[in-house]
């Protein structure tokens, strides 16, 4: 069924706008004027009609992105709809009316049609991966298949917060440093490339000699400002080649990946958010009644790491020959013995997706901890750092001036 676009007034005389679905722009007017609304204008919306919405997804990026937080409430707001008792269909329909997001808006749309035409749900969002990943598929599939939609919603909208909330968390602790270093690195940089610049032509004019650190400080400055470009154009360059090489090439990914499991300090946060995310994906959809091999496959492309992808793709060509999950697990050093020996124990007693869901709350725990003890070093190290290299600005812009003194005395 075609998908419309319309502005209108309503009863009281005020200006809006939406889609509606109808069989010709005919009926979508006599659909809008008996539900009170007087259309304007009325176009048929014809980007709706490819599967993917593919321009529209990547466009979002930059201009009306979908944020998780909107995808979120949205399985909530299904969950209640369709534990209400109502069809699948309406559901969708009231769904439309409550989000926000034009383009998600178009995407429910879309998906509800599908939905009309004969697909599942799930096949419906599928043609939407970077809306509803393949981790939401499958559950809305199991769902689906078991009749338990609701509950799996409901599920995934607890998870969805859960991760969104360990996020914000970790934001929350990072950003006052991240602030200094942008802060204090613009300081440095004006005193460098406009403060220091005129003192220097004072000295320059006195033809005075100059101590060692002011030569240097000197040099430093007219550096920026003379290549200040070249700069900006080497590191714009350098990110641009590093990029492309961790992004387009095996190689690269597997250097980039595995440097920030080794990386001091940030490392062991990096495995730890890994493990958390892991675990709690994993006992997730073993609980949503999704098959351990598939979900082996869907969690290794949530770890957001090709190292731990490939030790989680080789366990599962371990289980599919017979071992139990924990074994191959056991075999790789960035897995801990706590997790394998968690992970057995859920396995011996029946109870996997439990122990998998404790797993993944000690992780949280301890990336929490963990980020608060990284920014209690960092924050300190930082800004004895600036203090040093501020203060040797006034000490390389104060030895001269001392020097002066002392030959007029």
């Amino acid at each position: 069924m075609p998908v419309f676009e319309y502005k209108a007034l309503d009863i009281s005389g005020k200006r809006i706008k939406g889609i509606i679905d109808a069989d010709s722009p005919k009926v979508a007017r006599l659909k809008l004027k008996a539900g009170g609304i007087f259309p304007t204008e009325i176009s048929e919306d014809t980007r709706l009609k490819t599967p993917l919405s593919s321009r529209e997804v990547k466009l979002s990026k930059i201009f009306r992105r979908i944020k998780a937080q909107e995808i979120t409430t949205m399985t909530r707001q299904l969950s209640t709809l369709v534990g209400a008792g109502l069809p699948l269909l309406a559901s969708l329909s009231a769904l439309i009316d409550q989000v926000g997001n034009p383009l998600l808006k178009k995407i429910i749309t879309q998906v509800r049609e599908e939905v009309t035409k004969g697909s599942s749900l799930a096949d419906a969002m599928g043609y939407h991966p970077r809306v509803f990943p393949s981790l939401y598929v499958n559950m809305v599939r199991a769902g689906e298949t078991s009749g338990t939609l609701e509950a799996i919603l409901f599920r995934l909208a607890d998870f969805s917060e859960n991760q969104i909330r360990l996020r914000n968390r970790i934001w929350a602790a990072l950003i006052y440093p991240i602030l200094m270093v942008f802060i204090g690195g613009g300081v440095v940089a004006f005193l460098l490339a406009f403060v220091i610049p005129t003192v220097s032509n004072i000295f320059t004019e006195m033809h005075q000699t100059l101590p060692l650190p002011t030569i240097l400080l000197i040099s430093v400055s007219n550096f920026m400002k003379d290549f200040w470009w070249i700069m900006i154009l080497f590191a714009a360059l350098f990110i641009l080649v590093a990029n492309r090489y961790i992004k387009k090439t095996e190689s690269g990914g597997l250097l980039y990946d595995r440097l920030k499991l080794k990386i001091p300090l940030f490392g062991s946060l990096v495995v730890k958010t890994a493990l958390s995310r892991f675990s709690r994906t994993l006992g997730i959809l073993l609980k949503s009644g999704i098959p351990l091999l598939l979900s082996l496959d869907i969690v290794k492309s949530v770890v957001n790491n090709k190292i731990l992808s490939e030790a989680i793709e080789s366990t599962r060509e371990n289980v599919r020959e017979g071992e139990s999950i924990a074994s191959p697990l056991g075999r790789n050093k960035f897995f801990p013995p706590l997790v394998i020996h968690m992970i057995s124990a859920g396995e011996k007693s029946g109870e996997l997706e439990e122990m998998l869901l404790r797993v993944a709350d000690a992780y949280d725990n301890e990336v929490e901890t963990t980020v608060s003890a990284l920014t209690s070093i960092i924050e300190p190290v930082l800004i004895l750092f600036m203090g040093l290299v501020v203060g040797f600005i006034v000490l390389a812009t104060l030895l001269p001036i001392l020097e002066m003194n002392q030959i007029v005395r």
